[in-house]
Order: C-alpha cells, then structure tokens, then sequence
C-alpha cells in the first residue's frame, strides 16, 4: 500500500468536512490506524479509504470538547482560526500564533 504526505500540520487548526466541529491536529497517521470495528461503524456511502492520512485532533463542536480521528478528505483548513477551548490544548501546545498552535518543548527531568 502506497502512503503520501500529509496535507496537514500537527499544531494545524482543521475543520471537519461534514460535520459541525473543529480542532487542532496533535498526532498524525500516515494510513488508517483504528479498529476495524471503529471503521465498520462508519456508514458505508461516507466511509473514507483507509490508504490516507487519518489525524488525531483535540476536538469541538458548540457543546462539548472531545479527541476525534479524521481522514485527511474530510478535514479543511478553518480559516476562521479562533483559538480551541479543548482543556487538553495547553498539554500539547504553546499559545496561538499565526492561526497555529507550535508544539511545546519538552524537557528532561
């Protein structure tokens, strides 16, 4: 199976195709990574190919915030670029600059 380049960055700001939710990327898969019950529970007309991308985001939608996992066709960039109010944000990243949130170092201890 033949991978390419991600289409998106980790720190990135994506929004979801289809549905109604943002968030910020934390982790990438070069090809689909879940389980195969997690994939079958998609409904088979919008099951995306597994050969692609998928991304692991810090998630929200007007009610709640929550981690979801995105294949690469249905992400877009939000151009909107509003901060994410995921608590998880500050664990991973360092404030928003330039519609991006940049990894935060780590240290040895």
């Amino acid at each position: 199976m033949l991978t390419r380049d991600a289409k998106f960055q980790i720190g990135q700001i994506v929004r979801h195709r289809l549905f109604p939710f943002r968030g910020v990327i934390f982790d990438v898969d070069p090809t689909f990574s879940n389980s195969e019950e997690w994939w079958l529970s998609i409904p088979e007309e919008m099951r995306p190919k597994k050969d692609q991308p998928f991304y692991h985001l810090l998630a929200e939608n007007e009610e709640i915030e929550y981690e979801a996992y995105v294949s690469e066709q249905n992400l877009l960039i939000d151009e909107d670029a509003k901060p994410i109010r995921h608590p998880e944000v500050g664990t991973y990243f360092g404030p928003l600059k330039d519609g991006a949130y940049p990894l935060r170092s780590r240290r040895n201890n």
